[in-house]
């Protein structure tokens, strides 16, 4: 195989491929797409690009009938709950984003990350100590490659659009009801006195 294309499905390997900033290798890429996807399928894999949001990533074929399964090279990652509400909220108002037509690029302040999530926690949480967990949980979603923080601006981060592909309607759906389920008990915990703190710990 040609060493432009062992570099590109290495880079896929580790996770998505941007058009931004390596053009050309992206430029590639796109040249390629039926020779990559081929190479990759002898792995149990299956190459999704989208060249109108500039990205492109790996994701394991479901597997068919006796088709053999294989060992996974790309492991699961396990999300904790805070991870995960934070990432259907930002979804959600991606979502909303693009409905509005504004911009093609969604950034957000920290403050209005830390409003957004803070929706969802229990009254009487230390605010300095709120602040602390939800840029832990950013942090964490920065890693996962779904969100950045602007060059020079820290308190200002961009919204990837790979969330809507990572992020589908099903999962969603999912995290809605759990949303709901959860928001319920908060209710119900507010109506008892000194109830409230007990639900702390998993949120944040």
């Amino acid at each position: 195989m040609d060493k432009g294309i062992s570099k590109i499905v290495i880079s896929l390997m580790k996770g998505v491929l941007y058009k931004e900033p390596d053009s050309a290798i992206w430029q590639q890429l796109i040249r390629e797409q039926g020779v990559i996807s081929e190479y990759v399928s002898v792995m149990g894999l299956s190459l999704l690009v989208d060249e109108s949001e500039g990205y492109a990533f790996l994701k394991y074929r479901e597997q068919e009938g006796e088709e053999e399964v294989l060992p996974r090279l790309i492991g699961r990652r396990q999300l904790s709950y805070p991870v995960s509400l934070l990432l259907a909220l930002l979804r959600h108002r991606l979502a909303e984003f693009d409905a509005s037509g504004e911009d093609t690029r969604l950034i957000m302040s920290r403050d209005e990350i830390v409003e957004m999530v803070s929706t969802f926690l229990p009254s009487g949480v230390n605010e300095a100590r709120l602040v602390d967990k939800i840029d832990s949980h950013i942090s964490k979603v920065v890693e996962l490659g779904f969100v950045r923080r602007m060059p020079g601006k820290e308190n200002s981060i961009e919204v990837k659009r790979i969330l809507k592909a990572y992020i589908n309607a099903h999962w969603l759906s999912e995290m809605d009801q759990r949303l709901k389920e959860y928001q319920t008990f908060l209710q119900a915990e507010k109506k008892n006195e000194g109830g409230a703190g007990s639900y702390a710990g998993t949120i944040v």
